[in-house]
């Protein structure tokens, strides 16, 4: 039990960092990103580690 805490925490530092960064890529003027390809690729990455903290934190 003790080895998840230090991996959730990575997690939370993750969604962190790539939701500010998606939110300062994303233009509200045009609704559209800087950089599409890599806001894709963030996204996922985002998602991922959201789902993982959901996950972990419901055992």
């Amino acid at each position: 039990m003790e080895n998840k805490k230090p991996i959730t925490f990575v997690f939370w530092i993750i969604a962190i960092i790539l939701g500010v960064t998606l939110y300062k890529q994303f233009d509200f003027k045009s609704l559209k990103f800087e950089n599409p390809a890599l806001a894709v690729i963030y996204f996922v990455v985002f998602a991922f580690s959201v789902y993982y903290i959901i996950k972990n934190s419901k055992k």
